[in-house]
């Protein structure tokens, strides 16, 4: 009679040698999984600090200290917030301006509606250009304070030679050209325009 039970053993060891090998592909696939991701993750803040080189303008500038010497990850992030800080300032400096000039705006819009609204009230007043002072009544005007003041010249300046002249001139401006004294005699004047008979 043949024993067979040698060779169920030799096929208990075949079984034994494969789970070892199904282990450790398992853990070579798991490894190359792991050592992509790892790769993609890299890759991707690689070029995730490039594309923030290519758009910060202050990365582009080159410290003349560093020469053509590549931004270190720090560098770029810190001039990426500088960057982005610089921007927030613009922004608000904008948003100030556009609130400036939107009162500006308003200030106009209102300046322009009263204009018109005195230009319509005058339109619809015509009558008014007749009160106007017509140019016979300013010479009329002119003319009195004219002749008071040459009267007052007349009778105060000496011209019996120029050093007297000279001299009574400016003593006559002191006391008849004073703004009060000047005042008052276009008052005068105006006043015996409007009542001749007085």
């Amino acid at each position: 009679m043949i024993d067979n039970t040698c060779s169920p053993t030799s096929d208990d060891e075949d079984s034994d040698d494969r789970p070892d090998t199904i282990k450790n592909d398992f853990k070579d696939r798991r490894r190359r999984a792991h050592t992509q991701a790892e790769q993609k993750r890299r890759d991707a803040i690689k070029k995730g600090y490039d594309d923030l080189q290519s758009i910060v303008p202050t990365c582009q500038q080159q410290d003349p200290g560093l020469g053509s010497q590549k931004l270190s990850k720090a560098v770029v992030l810190q001039k990426t917030i500088d960057y982005i800080q610089f921007l927030h300032k613009e922004k608000k400096k904008q948003e100030d301006d556009v609130s400036t000039l939107r009162k500006e705006v308003m200030a106009l819009q209102i300046m322009k509606s009263n204009y018109e609204q005195i230009v319509k009230a005058h339109q619809n007043n015509l009558h008014e250009g007749t009160d106007q002072i017509p140019d016979d009544m300013k010479f009329s005007v002119f003319q009195g304070v004219m002749d008071s003041l040459f009267q007052t010249f007349n009778a105060s300046v000496s011209v019996s030679n120029f050093q007297e002249l000279s001299a009574c001139v400016f003593a006559w401006i002191e006391e008849h050209c004073k703004p009060q004294t000047l005042q008052d005699m276009v008052i005068r004047v105006l006043h015996q325009l409007k009542n001749p008979l007085f």
